[in-house]
């Protein structure tokens, strides 16, 4: 199994490091803006900015670990870039976390400590699931989603791309979230989401 990039360096890098040793992975570097180049983050190496990820690409796996930031752009380009180059994405469970056998989980995607993903469940690729949050049965999560901290997705749901659900929120069975949308932390989603745009206090503010 080849060693792992990390491509950005914050408090996700840190969450993902951590995960990623636990499950017995080994890290060779990371990648960041340049003024913390030569920088360490829990004692792995920033070692150059996503201008390496070219000359790495035939060498090493990597994971995306720059963090949500009010939308999933800035990580679907460093995955665009990744891809391009040729590299390979890996797929990173901390050691903690429950996979079912019997579910999928996409490339360049983190299953973060004491996540739960069941039976039939089907995670696309570059989906960041926090630390302890639930991905039911028959759930389905789109690319470059992030499903927060201690957040429910219950069973035969639907998530649709890029979507970002906050910490401590609940989507109620089998509700259908169209792409782009985000839901603010402690909401609870009782009925399907069409339209892209921010829902909070139940109720969605279109973008």
């Amino acid at each position: 199994m080849k060693e792992l990039v990390l491509v950005g360096g914050g408090g996700h890098c840190r969450s993902v490091i951590e995960a990623a040793e636990s499950a017995g992975r080994k890290i060779h570097c990371i990648l960041d803006t340049p003024e913390y180049t030569g920088s360490y983050v829990l004692g792995h190496l920033v070692a150059g900015t996503d201008d390496e990820i070219e000359s790495l690409a035939g060498d090493y796996e990597f994971i995306v670990t720059v963090g949500f930031i009010k939308s999933a752009s800035l990580r679907r380009r460093l995955h665009k870039r990744i891809e391009r180059a040729g590299g390979k994405l890996a797929t990173v469970i901390a050691s903690t976390a429950y996979v079912s056998r019997y579910a999928s989980i996409g490339s360049g995607t983190v299953v973060l400590h004491h996540a739960t993903v069941n039976a039939g469940a089907t995670v696309g690729p570059e989906v960041i699931l926090n630390t302890g949050c639930i991905v039911e049965h028959d759930v389905i999560i789109g690319r470059g989603s992030h499903i927060s901290t201690g957040a429910i997705v219950n069973g035969g749901c639907e998530i649709g791309e890029e979507v970002f659900l906050g910490s401590n929120s609940v989507v109620n069975q089998g509700v259908k979230i169209t792409s782009g949308v985000i839901v603010a932390s402690g909401s609870v989603v009782r009925h399907d989401i069409d339209k892209p745009g921010i829902f909070i206090d139940g109720k969605l503010k279109e973008l």
